[in-house]
């Protein structure tokens, strides 16, 4: 587990502006002892295609026993959006099949998943509920 990449509401944040989405962003999690535990951070982005994503880190995974070195998100869950709302994508693609949200994402297919709904043309919509594949 020591060798994969840790994501922050920043490094999320980068990946998706450097794609071209318009990005916003909350953090969830608070120093004091009676804030929620589950919420690291959110991360928003609309693309110019109408399609966007919503990444969500639920949950701080511990690399060691003490809080304070060792507190990572090196998984997220992401959900897809279209036209603000959430949808699954058209068959044919390894993400967002019959469901609409992917969880314990790691960076890596965080980044294929953006490039993936960044070239997505909608019209694959309209397509596959004409032919009656959706």
């Amino acid at each position: 587990m020591s060798d994969m990449t840790v994501m922050t509401e920043e490094s999320v944040k980068e990946m998706l502006e450097r794609a071209g989405a318009d990005v916003a962003s909350r953090s969830g999690r608070s120093e004091s002892y009676g804030a929620p535990r589950d919420f690291s951070f959110e991360v928003k982005a609309a693309f110019g295609n109408g399609m966007g994503l919503q990444i969500v880190a639920r949950q701080f995974n511990y690399r060691d026993p003490w809080e304070v070195g060792g507190r990572v998100n090196d998984m997220v869950d992401v959900s897809l959006l279209r036209n603000g709302s959430y949808s699954p994508l058209p068959k044919g693609f390894p993400y967002f099949q019959g469901t609409d949200q992917e969880e314990g994402v790691d960076a890596e297919r965080l980044a294929e998943i953006i490039t993936v709904i960044r070239s997505f043309n909608p019209k694959l919509y309209l397509l596959q509920e004409l032919t009656g594949d959706m």
